[in-house]
């Protein structure tokens, strides 16, 4: 079977520059870690407070109950990897969430990608059976 080529020349640039599908774990899967009202408000305070701070233009934040999916732009200068230990270890200070020491990172090529991950991430708690419709997922 041949493996499909992917595009690298094309740059998809958001508000900053490279937009981001990131998915982090929490270190015990399976139990509800996340959807806290308190553990919640602190994940999504944080998140924001860097889309204010203009760290990252956060596009999407969506908490399940033991992992969370983003989509985040970043300017080409910031390493993802270091904003995202960063954001982990303030989390897991204020709200005490274990996270799993890595993450999942996939770079949207284009507005196509980024309007699939959109719905795959909206879609993410019907799938998992949580609720009957993406609207009634805080």
């Amino acid at each position: 079977m041949m493996r499909k080529r992917l595009d690298h020349t094309a740059h998809f640039g958001g508000r900053f520059g490279a937009i981001y599908f990131i998915t982090i774990c929490c270190q015990r899967r399976g139990s509800n870690q996340l959807c806290h009202d308190e553990t919640a408000a602190a994940l999504g305070n944080t998140a924001h407070i860097y889309h204010e701070r203009a760290r990252w233009n956060l596009n999407l934040l969506l908490l399940m109950p033991d992992h969370l999916h983003a989509l985040i732009g970043v300017d080409g200068q910031t390493s993802l990897a270091k904003l995202i230990r960063d954001y982990k270890r303030i989390t897991a200070k204020i709200a005490d969430v274990r996270w799993q020491r890595n993450f999942f990172d996939h770079r949207l090529r284009n507005e196509k990608n980024l309007a699939e991950k959109f719905a795959y991430i909206c879609q993410n708690p019907v799938r998992a059976g949580l609720t009957l419709s993406e609207d009634d997922w805080p």
